[in-house]
């Protein structure tokens, strides 16, 4: 998500195509790089003030690394974002902004001559440019309400950027003699999203002029009247936008749905706007599913993104497709792979392509070559590798794991080698004590390997007998791989002397296609039996106490809590579900994006009158028999937070100790930093309570 923070002084204009360097606020930022922790162990506190590095962008010559780092102040409760360079073969970090105002969207400008971003300095988000040292910050655009985001055309001749149109009426539009009057009046599906209500809006794309540092005007709509949203809502950037190299086409993504259309379908499609005809063709026209991320080939001959196959599926095999821009000729170049792919990235040359991957629950850098179709594995390791360019003889990305933030790693083509160009956290990182992680094969019942992640304590004693903790996995199709989270953080969860077990059950990717899709329309059946086992053998360990086992989780991690609530046969002594599903039949009707629960549920539930969806959590009240604490946010429109209080309400009724935690400005995850360490407190909290 992205935050643009309102600067505290106005920047004087003097007209649209003057250059007048801003006046920064007198208020710098804010980091935490030199705090000084209290404690060897990991506390909410330490993990809040890890800075968040981000947004990495590799200069057009290749020399230079630009990226973001994100900082939290606890005590105000708000993050500040500063940029920062380095070399691409390594060297000193410099940070070349250092303002109370966040700078977002960071970029290279084509030509390398300046990094571009976003500022609400001046009142408004609008574009900006600086020197590649951060000297001479300068506004570069006035639109009326601001602009979201920005890609520049290759040839330094337009901008693209996107804004919010209103289209549609209010209420008080409607009764214009009623201006105090204060509702809604919907005749369709999709009237909220994620964590907002429509606003009449809709996001479109424009183009304007760009000439000596200035656009020259407010750019023209080319979606004009169009009730469609460019990017894709909730969270579609510029990502899914590309200019051909020659600046004469623009590609974007777009859902041409809408209503109930569109809640049901995952039919995203790339169209291509000319600039001199002014007309607006769909490339992906009769490809069913997701179809996002154009990237042209450095000649511009071919287009490549990223595809689903079917409609309504949106945890399809992403797969890589090329298009022939002469012939229209289309293929998909990841056939023989059985997994997903995506992230990708030209090498400059066009012949080969390179992609991240989550095989085995790690996202490994893989090379994709166009002369003869093999896929390789470039780079191996307990970690996950992200966002990847290539930079000549090397590529750079992003490497998070289970026990260390994301950093800039420099990987070499040939023989994978890495190394790391920022160590942004490693003054906090030094001062802590962490918990190993184990790599565990476990055999399911249906005599299934199944790989699962052990988080141990730190100080880890095997003759002693710890608490130990099921983590179920959310999703219910995002992979339990090497990531770094400031919510589920397996070494926060560690730290307070329990032992983590964390399984890639049925339904996860990275393992192969049949792993992953076994789970739709099973909810409560294999990868239920799945978290058993992974729980069962870690539970005949010297080293766990078996008395005191607890199982968590959030989304449809938080529905498996409630399911297991009902079918654990007294196993756990305590459960904490986050967001989670408890009655799918009023799931199936309240959630927004509708083509989750119509595939995942195989249709609704007044379709399956002898069953009444058998899988649904709330049909097993009567079993309950645990403590219970449920935790749920009013602004989670995906999973709405009546499930929490319904299953709160359920343990009260039946006299089970049970705790609702409810955040009323937060949605299906907690972003602030100040509710996420209160829910840390009242997380750890519990678990102590009834495992210690």
């Amino acid at each position: 998500m992205k935050h643009l923070i309102t600067g505290l002084l106005t920047l004087m204009i003097l007209s649209a195509a003057c250059t007048n360097e801003s006046k920064l606020s007198e208020k710098e930022s804010h980091h935490n790089r030199d705090l000084q922790l209290s404690s060897e162990r990991m506390t909410p506190e330490a993990l809040w003030s890890f800075g968040r590095l981000g947004n990495a962008r590799v200069s057009p010559d290749g020399a230079t690394v630009l990226y973001s780092v994100t900082y939290t102040h606890i005590a105000e409760d708000r993050a500040y974002t500063d940029l920062y360079t380095v070399p691409a073969n390594g060297g000193s970090p410099t940070q070349i902004t250092n303002t109370a105002e966040n700078e977002g969207q960071p970029d290279w400008r084509p030509d390398g001559q300046k990094i571009t971003f976003l500022s609400s300095e001046s009142g408004t988000a609008q574009l900006w440019e600086m020197n590649p040292d951060g000297s001479q910050r300068t506004q570069i655009s006035d639109i009326e309400d601001g602009i979201t985001g920005y890609l520049y055309s290759p040839d330094l001749k337009h901008i693209a950027y996107s804004k919010p149109v209103k289209l549609d009426q209010t209420v008080n539009d409607l009764h214009p003699d009623l201006p105090k009057a204060n509702a809604r009046i919907e005749t369709d599906l999709m009237y909220r999203h994620w964590d907002s209500w429509h606003d009449y809006t809709y996001s479109h794309l424009f183009i304007a002029s760009y000439e000596n540092g200035q656009l020259i005007k407010e750019g023209t709509d080319i979606m004009e009247g169009e009730r469609f949203d460019a990017p894709l809502k909730p969270f579609g950037g510029m990502e899914q936008l590309a200019w051909s190299p020659d600046g004469q086409k623009l590609i974007y993504t777009c859902k041409k749905l809408t209503g109930k259309e569109y809640a049901f379908s995952t039919n995203s499609d790339l169209y291509m706007y000319d600039l001199e005809g002014k007309l607006t063709t769909n490339l992906t026209e009769g490809m069913a599913g997701y179809d996002k991320n154009p990237v042209f080939s450095p000649d511009g001959t071919r287009l490549l993104w990223e595809s689903m196959a079917r409609d309504g599926y949106e945890a399809d095999k992403n797969r890589l497709f090329l298009m022939d821009m002469a012939t229209g000729e289309k293929r998909d170049l990841t056939t023989p792979f059985d997994h997903n792919a995506g992230a990708p990235s030209w090498d400059r040359n066009g012949d080969f392509i390179w992609f991240t991957s989550n095989v085995k629950a790690t996202y490994q850098i893989h090379l994709l070559s166009l002369r003869d179709g093999s896929i390789n594995q470039v780079t191996e390791g307990q970690h996950n590798f992200n966002d990847v360019a290539h930079t000549g003889d090397a590529l750079i990305a992003t490497r998070v794991s289970m026990s260390a933030p994301a950093d800039l790693f420099r990987i070499g083509i040939k023989d994978g080698s890495t190394t790391n160009i920022t160590n942004t956290n490693e003054q906090l990182l030094n001062q802590l004590s962490l918990g190993k992680v184990e790599e565990r094969w476990i055999t399911t019942t249906d005599n299934q390997q199944m790989l699962t992640w052990v988080i141990y304590p730190p100080d880890f004693d095997p003759n002693k007998k710890y608490p130990t903790i099921l983590y179920c996995q959310g999703g219910p199709q995002s992979g339990v791989s090497q990531f770094w989270s400031y919510r589920w953080n397996f070494q926060l969860m560690a730290a307070n002397d329990y032992i983590i077990v964390a399984p890639n059950r049925r339904g996860l990717p990275g393992f192969g296609t049949e792993w992953n899709e076994q789970i739709s329309g099973d909810y409560g059946g294999q990868n239920m039996e799945d978290y058993l086992s992974a729980i069962d053998a870690l539970a005949r360990e010297p080293f766990v106490d078996e008395d005191r086992l607890g199982a968590v989780g959030a989304s449809y991690g938080g529905y498996s809590v409630y399911w297991l609530a009902g079918n654990h046969n007294k196993r756990f002594k305590t459960f904490i579900s986050h967001c989670g599903i408890f009655n799918a039949d009023m799931m199936y009707t309240t959630t927004e994006e509708m083509f989750f629960v119509d595939w995942d549920m195989d249709g609704p539930y007044w379709e399956h009158p002898n069953n009444q969806y058998a899988f649904s959590p709330h049909l097993f009240v009567d079993q309950w028999d645990t403590p219970m604490m449920v935790i749920h946010s009013e602004k989670d429109f995906r999973i709405p937070y009546t499930q929490g209080m319904g299953a709160f309400n359920a343990a009260r009724i039946k006299d089970l100790p049970a705790k609702f935690l409810y955040f009323p400005e937060e949605n299906h995850w907690i972003l602030s930093a100040q509710n996420g360490i209160l829910w840390q407190r009242e997380f750890s909290g519990w678990l102590d309570q009834w495992l210690k």
